[in-house]
């Protein structure tokens, strides 16, 4: 037996995303309340009823992060 938890997540963007996205279902299948944290500029990262999502201000857009890159 366990008790659930109240995980926070940072995801990566786009692939590393659609594997963690997968994970955070089971888990919030198993009773854990999951809170996620996005950039405002990320479109991958959508709101879903597994668990919630925070998104933060970003001083750039994507491309100008592109561009440093």
């Amino acid at each position: 037996s366990a008790s659930a938890g109240k995980p926070l997540v940072v995801p990566m963007d786009e692939s590393h995303w659609l594997s963690l996205c997968l994970l955070l279902v089971a888990l919030s299948q198993k009773g854990h309340q999951i809170v996620t944290v996005a950039p405002e500029g990320n479109s991958s990262i959508e709101a879903s009823v597994y668990y919630n999502l925070k998104r933060y201000p970003m001083p750039f857009c994507r491309d100008e992060l592109s561009a440093c890159v």
